[in-house]
């Protein structure tokens, strides 16, 4: 059974990006900016999610001191 994956619409404008040749250095300022990028969205959803939740601080330290 053969099995086709279509990419992305992020993974083809990757790729046409990446379609020249890059250094080293920058390979690594485009790791840090796409991990900023998707880091920022993360925090961005997780606080959404506590307020909607109306979690705190005190209730993280509960649930590390519950896991130790």
């Amino acid at each position: 059974m053969i099995h086709t994956t279509r990419l992305t619409n992020l993974q083809l404008e990757l790729l046409k990006l990446f379609s020249r040749e890059t250094s080293t250095y920058e390979l690594l300022e485009i790791k840090r900016l796409l991990a900023g990028y998707f880091s920022t969205k993360l925090t961005t959803e997780v606080d959404k999610v506590w307020s909607e939740k109306g979690l705190n601080n005190d209730d993280m330290d509960r649930w590390l001191k519950e896991l130790s």
